[in-house]
């Protein structure tokens, strides 16, 4: 599933070609998580934003359009009318600039976890994993004592916590398994102190300012909105490295299933 760096690099792309552009006319498959792309015909889109994995492209009368990717989820740009004939395709939209040349949207998505929502600005209150994440990574008020405190709320494992974007917004399964590595810390741990708080804020942090660098992480279905692949699958430490020795200590890297998630990290680094 594409996380943070993945969707914001889409957003990156997205930005210059859709901003200021006008909808004039969308479509979608019959499904109710994609029907809503048609509610945003009319109007112009001012920006782009994400928060955790969500896109937002805020539109001129004060609503957003909100996209999450999924599991498979692709937007991609095409000259002329939208290829009604592709089996994934789930939505589309025809977007109009003052040069008067049409362009479309696509958002083609194989196993239709993605969904689309227009909601008014920042009323997530109808999706609880947008209206209940944490604070954005780079957020100043996510001080270490605060990541600390809100990993302390909870007694599920620290891996759990991650990915339930509680107390941080954006992390998803490559990248805890990343972060915890780096910082040296067990991902099934239920605790941990103010220090090793600090040190895997960091470490989240770092992990997901190199996946944007690198353009996300492409495992299988992640393209860009240029229909481009990611280039962090080639530098990563933990995800993935079952059975392959550590790049620190050389200790065979192991892997376990914790809250349905596959695990990956070191015995000898990262202790309990």
């Amino acid at each position: 599933m594409p996380e943070l760096p993945e969707v914001e690099t889409v957003r990156r792309q997205l930005d210059p070609r859709v901003k200021g552009a006008r909808i004039v006319d969308a479509g979608s498959h019959p499904s109710s998580k994609f029907t809503p792309a048609t509610e945003a015909i009319g109007a112009s889109i001012v920006s782009t934003g994400r928060r955790a994995k969500f896109l937002l492209l805020q539109l001129d009368d004060d609503r957003e359009l909100v996209v999450h990717l999924g599991m498979t989820g692709v937007l991609r740009f095409r000259d002329g009318p939208p290829n009604e004939e592709d089996p994934y395709l789930r939505a589309w939209w025809t977007l109009m600039r003052d040069d008067d040349i049409a362009q479309t949207l696509e958002f083609a998505d194989v196993r239709r976890f993605g969904r689309l929502r227009v909601v008014p600005t920042g009323d997530y209150s109808g999706m609880p994993t947008l209206a209940n994440a944490g604070p954005e990574p780079w957020d100043p008020i996510l001080t270490p004592k605060l990541f600390w405190q809100l990993l302390q709320a909870s007694k599920r494992p620290i891996k759990t916590q991650l990915l339930s974007q509680r107390p941080i917004a954006g992390v998803g399964n490559i990248y805890a398994d990343e972060a915890l590595w780096i910082a040296e810390i067990n991902p099934t741990a239920r605790r941990i102190g103010l220090e090793r708080a600090a040190k895997l804020l960091d470490a989240v942090r770092s992990t997901l300012e190199q996946g944007i660098e690198l353009g996300g992480t492409t495992l299988r279905d992640y393209r860009n909105a240029e229909g481009g692949t990611g280039g962090n699958q080639h530098e990563l430490f933990a995800y993935g490295r079952s059975g392959k020795p550590c790049l620190r200590c050389g200790t065979t890297m192991e892997a376990r299933v914790i809250d349905a998630r596959t695990t990956t990290w070191c015995k000898t680094c990262q202790r309990r």
